[in-house]
């Protein structure tokens, strides 16, 4: 494995940001900041003008394989994922099958070991009937449980009082909710359709999955979590309602209940959609101007701990279908760092924040091993970014297998330069080198 060093950084790290180099060695770093003279025979990357930042860790994506391989696979979104910075993930269940015992479980990491360029990890997900194979996870070796406290693409709701209970009160591990009130969407839906029929607009859609359905669940969740004591993170907070569950004073790392915020819900709001319609259909809606000023103003405030972005990729066909019938969701993995430094320019939130809140708070959070930080001895998981490159994303540059993106005719300011997995370089001014694969994450105890 070659030793490279990374010259004349500014180096975004721990809440600061200082001048120097960086010294990789057998995939690891060796050295931080300061001077530093590259060793004989070892590679130099120039990195003037250029920030080096840990490698974002995106612990909500959805790459939809095995089984929904026509909307993305794992070896093209872990693509996607290092041209956007994205080093390591965690993907979800709701696949087909949907990930429900160990054995389908393992062949999910069988096939990243093969073909992802970015370190994995995978959810073990949760139904109303599979407690025992959910109970076998291990810990250590799987990022945590997922559960659908709301339907959602894979129509893999828990709604047995008794089993999330006994979830709840039983594991160990860390368990990742989505969170809408079932009953609220349903009705809010049968309203819908009596109004328009099956031709509901689009801009209907955060009245039906509305600010009252996520509040309902959320608040369910962090009840049981304080009950059984559960290591509970709550996914895609979209409202300023939920805010009031969240603790914004325990430090991340005591924290037993975290939540997180998507880049959609920070970018986007309601006014949206007569623009971009089904483009920005996910599940939570995107709501509201007072609730996205909200939910930045609670991850500044520590409410929100992580920056995630439920990248979850459908074909253009099947977005351009009638409300009931499109799916929910859109690629994002390539484009998440690049939105949140429109925040930067506009002086909304530091470098270091985002740093913090997208590589070390998921670090904290899910308690990963080696990872997160520029730290002597961690993994090196780096990305090079040129935070003034003026650029415009076009189906051109998309490295999405589902070929578009919400953003397509959008100016961004910032964009990766260079992508560093484990040492190696995968990532670099466009080009992708394929020589090595990402590591399959690890947990310390939870």
């Amino acid at each position: 494995m070659a030793t490279t060093v990374i010259k004349n950084a500014r180096i975004v790290n721990e809440g600061q940001i200082i001048e120097g180099d960086l010294l990789i060695e057998n995939g690891l770093f060796s050295r931080i900041g300061g001077i530093i003279e590259s060793p004989p025979g070892s590679k130099e990357v120039r990195a003037d003008g250029l920030l080096a930042m840990p490698g974002i860790i995106d612990d909500q994506v959805h790459f939809r394989e095995p089984g929904l391989t026509h909307k993305g696979d794992i070896g093209s979104e872990a693509r996607a994922a290092v041209a956007g910075g994205v080093t390591s993930f965690m993907e979800m269940p709701n696949v087909k099958p949907p990930t429900l015992n160990q054995s389908l479980l393992e062949e999910k990491y069988q096939i990243a070991a093969r073909h992802s360029l970015a370190n994995y990890s995978f959810y073990m997900g949760v139904s109303n009937d599979n407690l025992d194979e959910v109970l076998r996870t291990d810990p250590a070796r799987v990022c945590g449980l997922k559960i659908f406290m709301g339907s959602s693409t894979g129509n893999m709701l828990v709604d047995d009082q008794q089993t999330l209970e006994n979830v709840f009160r039983e594991t160990p591990m860390l368990i990742a909710v989505h969170c809408e009130d079932e009953a609220t969407v349903r009705t809010n839906a049968a309203d819908a359709r009596a109004r328009y029929g099956e031709d509901v607009p689009m801009y209907e859609h955060p009245r039906i999955r509305s600010v009252e359905a996520c509040y309902l669940s959320s608040s369910r969740a962090v009840a049981l979590a304080q009950k059984y004591n559960t290591r509970l993170h709550v996914l895609h907070i979209s409202t300023r309602d939920e805010l009031a569950l969240f603790d914004p004073h325990t430090p991340l790392r005591q924290k037993r209940i975290t939540a997180e915020v998507c880049v959609h819900h920070l970018f986007f709001n309601d006014a949206d959609y007569a623009t971009l319609g089904a483009r920005i259909k996910w599940n939570p809606a995107v709501k509201g101007a007072e609730h996205q000023s909200a939910l930045l103003q609670g991850l500044l405030d520590n409410r929100l701990d992580i920056i995630a972005t439920d990248h979850a990729p459908h074909t253009w066909a099947e977005k351009q279908q009638p409300y009931f019938d499109c799916p929910s969701g859109g690629p994002l993995v390539q484009h998440a760092l690049p939105m949140m430094l429109r925040f930067y320019h506009e002086g909304a939130i530091s470098l270091e924040r985002i740093v913090e809140k997208m590589c070390h708070a998921p670090a904290e959070c899910f308690r990963l091993r080696d990872r997160g930080y520029l730290r002597e001895g961690y993994h090196a998981d780096l990305i090079l970014v040129d935070p003034l490159a003026q650029w415009e994303v076009s189906a051109a540059n998309l490295y999405y297998k589902c070929g578009w993106s919400p953003l397509e005719g959008s100016s961004l300011r910032g964009k990766v330069v260079t992508t560093f997995v484990n040492g190696e370089k995968v990532w670099d001014e466009g080009q992708f080198f394929e020589h090595s694969r990402g590591q399959r994450l690890l947990f310390d105890a939870q």
